[in-house]
This record gives C-alpha cells, structure tokens and sequence, in this order.
C-alpha cells in the first residue's frame, strides 16, 4: 500500500515538473516572439486563418523562398493562376537566338492600313507592324515589347494605342481618332522579344539583383545587415514577416544584438553583373531599348470633324474599360468614361477639398500628388514631423477650411533612402485603422517597388489591401477609394533590368484586375504619362501631375448632371 502510494506520488511529482517545462517553453517563445530567428527559408504566410486546412492548396509554380510553401485558398489558387495566365508572354521557340537574329528597330517598319480613306473623329485607325532582325530578315514570331501613341504637336494632343500579337514577327495596332486634324503614328520597340526573356528569368531566378539592410542599434553599439523577401543560405535571420497580413520581410540576424534593436530600413544597393555578354548586346539604348520603328509610308492622317457640333458625346465611351481611358488635347486630359474638370485656380481645389482628410499611400510617385497639392494651394500649410526629406509621412494642413493631407509610404519592399522602423507601414494595416466616411478620400498607388520580385509577391500584397478596401467600404460605404496605375519611365541598359516598363506593365495589368470589380477608380498615369509628347519619366513633369490631380479630384467632386 505504502509503496503504491510513493509510486504515485513519484508519478505525479514528475507530471508536474513536465507540466512547468512545458509552461516555461510556451512563455520562453511568447516572450520573444518578436526577436524570432529562423534559418534558411521555412516559413508559411497564412493569407487567411479563417481557412481550412480542407479548403487550401499549394502553388504550383516554380518555388521562390517562402512561396514554395504559401498556402492559398482555392479561390486564391484560381485568381492567382488566372492573373499569372492573362500576363504571361509568348517565348521564342529556340531559347538562345543570336544577337543578330534578334528584333532591330532600325529594320522594322510600320505601315497605316488605307492610309488614304476618308477618316472622321470616332474612326478606328488600323497600323501593322513589321519586325525584322539585324540581317533584314523578317521575325518569324512575336513577344516583342511596344509602346504606339497618335498626337498632333501643335494641338498638343496624343492618345496610346491598342497593340496586338499575331505572334508571327507581326503585330497590329488599333487606335480611336479622337479629334481633328493631322495625326500622327508613332510607333516604338522598347525591348525585342529576346530581351523580354532575359527580364523573364532575372525576375525568377535573381529577385535578390535589390537588396536592402536595415541598422540594429543597442547604446552606442550598432550593427547593418542586409534584408529582403527573402534571403538565402542557411545564416540566422531575424524574422519580420508582419503578423496581421502575413507580408513577409527578413534580416539577417546581427551578431551581437537581438532582432528588437532594428532602428531603420534602407535601399543597399543594386547588384551588378547580372547578364551574359551575349545577353547585355539585348539592352544598348542606342540600339533596342525605345527605339522608334519608322513608316514605310505615310505616317499620318486628315481626320475630319463629326457631321455634327455636339460635343459631349463626341469622344464618350460607354464602356469604362475602353481602350484608351482617355487623351490630350491642348495638353489636358480628357477621361473618355467620365467629364474631368480643370482645376486651374488653387481656390477651386480649396473649394473641393474643404472639410475632408485625404490619405495618400504609396511611393514617390503618389508623394508627387502631396508635394503639387501643398505647393499649389496657399492656404495648405506642411506641417513638420520631422521625417527624412523624401520619405515621410509627411502632412499638410489647412485650419481655415478643415482640410487635412497626409501621404505616407508602403511597407517593404521600398528602395527609399533611410526609414524609421517605426515607420514601416502596411497599406492594409493602415486603411484598417481608417474610419472612413464621406468625408475621407484615399488614394493609393503601388507598383515601382516590385517589379524585381516575382509576381506572386505582388498579388498576396494586393490581395490584402484589397481585402482591407472591402472591409472598409463595408463598414463606410461612402468612403472614396482612387487607385493611381503605374506610369513609363526612361530606360537604359541598367535601369531596365530593375524597372523596365516591361515589368510595370505586368504589374499594371494584374493590379488592374485585381481591383475590377469593387467600388473604386482609376486615375489613368499609365496612359497619361504615354500619350504625353514630354519624354518619359518615373517622376512624371507637373504638366502631367497636374492633370493626375484634376482626375483625382474630379473623382471627389463629381460634375453633377
């Protein structure tokens, strides 16, 4: 009986030390839950907890990091293959084509289809585009990159073009003649179809050509360490993958100091050597990168007026998605979906803003909006946070009329200059801590940052601030969203291997889609950076912000008919 009783006292007296093992552990890893060091790549992004395990489903792409282990529901699964499909580009059937079997501008032409018919504002213009090599020979399949606009200088008007691939070497173009006049075809080669598949594989296989650190700092000792998506090797890294959206971000773990002593994040720098010596012949800026294709005949055309003097409906179309949103004439914008009016005086804006908090996420470009308002309106004075120059938050304020602007930038991945970690903001996060309403306008651009990483990294970041959007416009029906597109820049050889219009044009294309569909408006920078007769730039001139602010606003004060 005796020894029973000692038996079970042994039993539980070792239950019990188990039991405080447990405890401890559990609490150990609560308490440093925040300075979490994992190695190598083994790490799940949840996109959604209230999934089961029953309804999710892995990718099936080519693993990158930790995305060989996000876990998608179905739907997810289907959007994200359906996007992947609708951006993916022809290819060549021979994977390596000599330089001189590649796409050359000089070659190539373009003609106008019935360039002599009798064309009226409203008439479809019909191009086709003829490639040819460096030997004169034609192209024999598509996959080339090109951008088509029709203007006219002296009115200062342009619109883009609708380009089709009959993946044969030739390629059609299709514009709307949208006002009198001559008008002329421009037509360029931004990257041949050789070069498109290097920037294919440097987004899949080199998405570490940005990197970034981040500065750890304990009393006077501080420590750098480079940072990313996601890193390789099998180093300790510190884990910063957000807890709410699950957007991943690692560091790799300094030496002496904990993960919670980071004090600030920081573009490192761009890698270098990245492309074969047969691979760099691809991207000469004098040879193949925005190149202009000539006409082989005549490139332009008389367009008469419409039979009748009405207007309003002479450049309107029904469809919102049409095809161009919008073009210039005596250099402003005119939406084809909706009337924009011109805010030329600062009171009209004053007017329009009076009463209302405006939210502007994104990067430099979307701050160009910050920086035009508070430079243009007197009475919207900046008031200084103290945040480094060109990197925020930053907000201006107008106490006379109630008017409060803010912009701030989105989470990592960002190639800024120094920024706080305390700084560090998700779009998503932010517009959940939004109450909203109909005096709250927010507008949101993000695209620039991304475009070296592959594209599955894009849709899960706008997966979740779509997923804030919704939740917000439930809960505040009347709050107004803007999406500001992506927008073409200049390129060179070595800015087109990080931020080629290529890439922006696929991001541009899947954000597009993304948000079709939910209570939210676009602001055309895309094209209205294109169809512009100023040379390209990731910072688009004033003329052209301008007329992104009159989009802008005529969003916020709607024309009423």
């Amino acid at each position: 009986m005796w020894r029973d009783s000692f038996r079970l006292q042994i039993f539980c007296l070792l239950m019990a030390i188990l039991a405080i093992v447990v405890l401890v552990h559990n609490f150990f890893q609560l308490e440093h839950l925040d300075d979490d060091t994992v190695s190598g790549s083994n790490w799940i992004t949840e996109n959604n907890v209230q999934h089961s395990l029953s309804q999710t489903t892995k990718t099936t792409r080519k693993p990158y990091c930790g995305y060989k282990q996000q876990i998608l529901s179905k739907r997810e699964q289907a959007e994200q293959e359906s996007l992947l499909a609708a951006i993916k580009w022809p290819k060549p059937s021979d994977s390596k084509i000599a330089f001189v079997q590649s796409t050359d501008p000089a070659h190539s032409d373009f003609v106008i289809l019935k360039p002599s018919r009798f064309f009226k504002v409203g008439d479809r213009l019909e191009v086709l585009v003829r490639m040819k090599d460096f030997q004169g020979k034609p192209k024999q399949y598509g996959g080339d990159y090109l951008q088509a606009r029709i203007h006219s200088p002296l009115l200062k008007a342009g619109a883009t073009g609708r380009i089709v691939d009959c993946h044969n070497g030739l390629y059609k173009v299709f514009f709307t003649l949208l006002w009198p006049g001559e008008v002329k075809v421009s037509v360029s080669l931004v990257h041949p179809s050789e070069a498109i598949q290097v920037l294919l594989r440097l987004r899949e296989e080199r998405p570490d050509r940005v990197y970034f650190k981040s500065s750890f700092k304990s009393g006077r000792y501080s420590e750098t360490t480079e940072c990313n998506v996601c890193l390789p090797g099998d180093l300790p890294v510190c884990n910063f993958t957000d807890l709410y959206t699950g957007e991943p971000w690692f560091c790799y773990k300094p030496r002496k100091l904990s993960c919670a002593s980071r004090i600030s994040h920081a573009k490192g720098g761009y890698q270098k050597g990245l492309l074969t010596q047969e691979e760099t012949l691809f991207f000469q800026s004098d040879v193949n990168i925005k190149r202009p294709i000539l006409s082989s005949g005549p490139d332009s055309v008389i367009v008469k007026p419409k039979a009748f003097t009405d207007s309003s409906s002479m450049d309107r179309a029904e469809d919102p998605t049409a095809s161009p949103s919008g073009y210039y004439y005596e250099d402003q914008w005119r939406s084809r979906t909706h009337w924009i009016p011109h805010f030329n005086k600062s009171d009209d804006i004053t007017k329009c803003l009076q009463g209302k908090v405006i939210h502007l996420f994104g990067d430099s470009t979307i701050r160009q909006w910050f920086e035009y308002l508070t430079a243009f309106v007197p009475d919207l004075v900046e008031f200084n946070l103290g945040s480094p120059k060109n990197v925020g938050p930053f907000m201006s304020v107008d106490l006379k009329h109630n008017i409060l602007l803010k912009f701030r930038c989105h989470g990592p991945p960002i190639r800024f200059s120094t920024v706080f970690s305390s700084e560090l903001r998700y779009i998503a996060n932010e517009l959940n801590g939004i109450v909203g309403g109909r005096n709250t306008v927010i507008a949101i651009t993000i695209w620039s940052h991304f475009s070296t990483f592959p594209v599955e990294v894009y849709i899960q970041r706008l997966r979740n601030i779509r997923r804030s959007i919704i939740q917000l416009l439930d809960r505040s029906p009347k709050t107004l969203i803007i999406i500001r597109t992506a927008n073409v820049q200049e390129l060179g050889p070595e800015v087109s291997l990080f931020n080629s219009d290529w890439y922006s044009f696929q991001l541009d294309s899947v954000m597009r889609k993304m948000f079709s569909g939910i209570a939210v408006h676009f602001v055309d920078a895309w094209e209205m950076s294109l169809a512009h007769y100023l040379p390209h730039n990731l910072h688009p001139k004033e003329v052209i912000v301008k007329n992104q602010i009159d989009a802008f606003l005529s969003y916020v004060c709607p024309l009423q008919t």
